[in-house]
């Protein structure tokens, strides 16, 4: 097992990443197609079709939010910085050796669109079924 660390500088506050974070509507923004919240559970449903059922393992108001994730824990730290932006962390426990590298480049892909939309409203998925990252689309 293997774990993957980012780290994202953003200008936006700490309160509206988290939020995009925490909440169903502000993952659906930027990261899945939907990702509702259901108790301490949260329904993903990726471009692709791919579904997965993850766990909410523990949220810190405008600091923290960690949720089981394809039988990995990821860890979502916010610090605010000087000048009112936002450095997120990110910490991805647990990850198979075996898919390692595609999942920290998936990472990469859902950060920097976490980044467009909470910088600058702005969604870089193409959301088309048929160009997703199964077919090399980074985009999905």
């Amino acid at each position: 097992m293997k774990t993957i660390i980012w780290k994202l500088n953003l200008r936006s506050p700490v309160e509206t990443v988290f939020n995009l974070l925490s909440t169903s509507d502000g993952r659906s923004r930027f990261w899945a197609e939907s990702a509702k919240a259901d108790g301490p559970s949260i329904h993903f449903i990726f471009p692709n079709g791919q579904t997965y059922i993850g766990r909410i393992i523990k949220v810190v108001r405008h600091r923290e939010f960690q949720l089981e994730y394809f039988d990995s824990l990821v860890k979502f730290q916010l610090q605010s910085t000087e000048h009112g932006g936002t450095d997120l962390t990110l910490i991805n426990e647990n990850v198979l050796e075996a898919e390692f590298e595609e999942v920290k480049a998936g990472w990469v892909s859902v950060l920097m669109n976490l980044k467009a939309m909470a910088d600058f409203g702005c969604d870089l998925r193409n959301r088309h079924p048929d160009k997703t990252w199964d077919q090399g689309y980074l985009d999905n």
